[in-house]
């Protein structure tokens, strides 16, 4: 994968957390990163799919886990995972003390029968 690929390394990450979720008061599942702006978006098991609309709305195709530990990426163009790619500029993924699902206080009770 390359900058030409859809992926710029120097870009950071929007934030700590789904952008949208957050803007709305919602709750995410896990976080993906836009390898080429930064985005941060919730995962397709979320209750809003952010990510995916993210690269939908902005043609942006490559997106990368934004989970402690996960250093894989997902091509939306070719439906492809790559265990691994460039390094992308700090911090790689969201902090580690943020529950899973998140955020703190707004994950209802039911999260686990909300998830699609």
């Amino acid at each position: 994968m390359s900058t030409a690929e859809g992926i710029d390394p120097g870009v950071p990450p929007s934030g700590t957390g789904c952008a949208e979720c957050d803007a709305s008061g919602g709750w995410w599942f896990h976080l993906r990163r836009c390898a080429r702006c930064g985005h941060i978006g919730c995962c397709d098991d979320s209750p809003s799919k952010h990510a995916t609309a993210h690269a939908k709305a902005t043609g942006h195709p490559v997106i990368r886990s934004f989970e402690p530990g996960e250093t894989w990426f997902w091509s939306y163009d070719t439906s492809e995972l790559y265990e691994a790619g460039p390094d992308l500029a700090p911090p790689h993924s969201h902090p580690t003390d943020q529950p899973v699902p998140g955020p703190q206080g707004r994950v209802p009770a039911d999260w686990a029968d909300r998830l699609g």
